[in-house]
């Protein structure tokens, strides 16, 4: 049995669902979009009392299940003005399952800014937020651990939350204590902002009772197993997502200074030191961590901690898509530069993805030059003291863009592209596109599909297979970082859920709860008002062929939908 608590935050009253089997199975993701569009939510206004936020742990949260501690948040988007499900590591959903809570929804908005502690006795208290408010992430986490101990994990709303800047994610504690690990995307900081919860402080606590315990404990010993003998998983366990650099920037479709080039190389050395093979031996050398858990029991271990020259840490993790768009995307070449302005963002709590996005396009504006890293701190001091210029960079890329008349602005759905550029990575940018997230990667990423002399029917189809696992995942907990595992053993990670929680879900249940996902999803999309114009790419990646491949985009939005309505049916 676990709690599902409704937080009614002008009231403070609490209603407390007690939630069995399938109904603890059916999370994250899933739980989200069905959530959110059988509650009619399309038409709200995202940062209105009326818009849900939802936070959601899947059937393995509290245990020690690799890569199976991911929490969810979602609500209605105040960036993309539709679905959202953005999912985060550490160790929250980790603590939440130890305290028997699947999850939690977040309605109306509190009068007075407010803090939420779930103790280990079972209460919910309401906490004055006003000793933590304008605070960065890091002095907030070092004050709440000094008030509530260790042995809790934190949910934070950043001072960019605070007055609903769009940048804004939630971040939740790492296994260290470092609130660095965030639900990034869509604007989901700016609607915890606008219901004035500053802080969520959970109590860890002991292992939630399962159905078939010792049958999990054997099974989570069999992942593990499996994980350690995956060619994939050695690659991120030693060099990281960061990896991924190396194969973008090989294949020209990493960003490049705003999405005019897909290769980059450092100017003076002619080496790509922004790439995984020279992040992991200048690191190493310098007493860096490369293999590195954000949450607890977690053998993949891609995250790392970075070190500058005297071996002093400077921020955990610098991860692939803080490479491409605050990095390359914005003219960067030295990994010093990128993991300062990495942390300032961590500090702030806002999506990396989109800021590179928000910076590149001031930099094609000519606010700034590409490369000019005085400039990108000054973005950030703007944004962290939410001057009016500052409160114009964290509205996004698309406003940004939009306000300053650039051509060349890289979203879909409003949302920032991440890195990986359509018209050389297409099963990727297809996936963009379809989507009801927004342009968003997580949905189903095939970097090195090769999509040569294939029709779009089969190009849609291959984006759409891995959305639905994708989905899945996002609705158990699950890091897609293990889906080369994952996707090949669903018997075996089905038949763990059975275990765990007394039910008999079929092997086909997988596939079908991804499924099942993305429907609810568009059908919220459509809710909402979304039209073809809204997954379409921006004209310039049609216009403008692509270096040094010199490609450009190939399907518009019409022939893809069409080719996405024979899968569906």
């Amino acid at each position: 049995m676990r709690h599902y608590h409704h937080i009614d935050l002008s009231t403070r009253q609490i209603r407390t669902e007690e939630l069995e089997g399938e109904d603890i199975v059916r999370a994250g993701r899933y739980l989200i979009a069905k959530t959110l569009s059988e509650r009619n939510l399309g038409g709200v206004d995202p940062l209105s009392p009326e818009n849900l936020l939802i936070f959601s742990a899947g059937p393995f949260a509290g245990t020690n299940f690799s890569n199976a501690n991911r929490v969810s948040v979602g609500c209605k988007s105040p960036l993309t003005q539709g679905i959202k499900e953005a999912n985060g590591g550490g160790t929250f959903a980790f603590a939440l399952g130890q305290l028997k809570i699947a999850g939690l929804n977040l309605e109306g908005a509190s009068d007075s800014w407010t803090m939420i502690h779930f103790t280990k006795a079972g209460d919910i208290e309401f906490l004055d937020a006003a000793d933590y408010m304008g605070m960065g992430n890091f002095e907030t986490a070092a004050k709440l651990h000094e008030r509530f101990g260790k042995k809790v994990s934190l949910a934070l709303c950043g001072p960019v939350g605070e007055y609903q800047g769009l940048l804004s994610g939630i971040a939740f504690s790492d296994v260290d204590l470092r609130p660095s690990r965030l639900a990034a995307r869509g604007g989901v900081g700016a609607v915890m902002g606008s219901k004035k919860v500053k802080a969520i402080i959970v109590d860890l606590d002991r292992m939630p009772p399962l159905h078939e315990r010792k049958k999990v404990m054997s099974a989570v010993k069999e992942y593990r197993k499996m994980l350690d003998a995956e060619p994939a998983i050695q690659a991120f366990q030693k060099t990281g997502t960061a990896m991924v650099a190396d194969y973008t920037n090989h294949v020209g479709g990493i960003p490049v200074r705003n999405f005019t080039g897909g290769q980059a190389i450092d100017t003076e050395t002619g080496k790509f030191k922004l790439g995984g093979d020279f992040l992991r031996e200048q690191n190493l050398a310098r007493g860096g961590e490369q293999t590195h858990a954000c949450m607890p029991g977690c053998i993949i271990q891609c995250s790392n901690v970075y070190a500058d020259a005297d071996g002093n840490e400077v921020v955990s993790p610098i991860e692939y898509e803080t490479i491409g768009l605050l990095g390359t995307n914005c003219g960067l070449e030295d990994p010093d530069d990128l993991a300062k302005l990495n942390y300032q963002a961590n500090d702030l709590g806002i999506d990396t993805i989109e800021l590179g996005g928000t910076i590149g396009v001031l930099m094609d504006a000519g606010k700034g030059d590409f490369g000019d890293v005085d400039f990108m701190h000054g973005v950030l001091d703007d944004i962290r003291a939410g001057n009016e210029a500052g409160r114009l960079y964290a509205k996004g890329t698309a406003q940004v863009g939009k306000a300053l008349g650039v051509t060349r602005i890289p979203v879909i759905k409003r949302q920032a592209i991440s890195a990986y550029d359509p018209r050389v990575i297409e099963v990727t940018g297809l996936t963009m596109m379809l989507t009801a997230q927004g342009a968003d990667h997580t949905a189903g990423n095939l970097p090195s599909y090769d999509s040569t002399g294939k029709s779009v029917d089969e190009l849609v189809a291959v984006s759409l297979d891995i959305q639905a696992l994708c989905a899945a995942a996002d609705s158990l907990g699950l890091c897609v970082f293990g889906r080369s595992v994952t996707n090949e053993q669903l018997e075996f990670i089905v038949q763990a859920i059975n275990d765990a929680h007394g039910v008999e879900l079929p092997t086909s249940f997988f596939a079908a709860l991804g499924k099942e996902t993305l429907r609810f999803e568009n059908l919220f999309n459509k809710a909402a008002g979304f039209t073809e114009v809204d997954d379409e790419l921006p004209e310039f990646f049609y216009n403008e062929q692509l270096p040094p491949s010199n490609k450009a985009a190939r399907f518009h939005t019409s022939e893809i939908n069409q080719a996405a309505q024979k899968w569906w049916s």
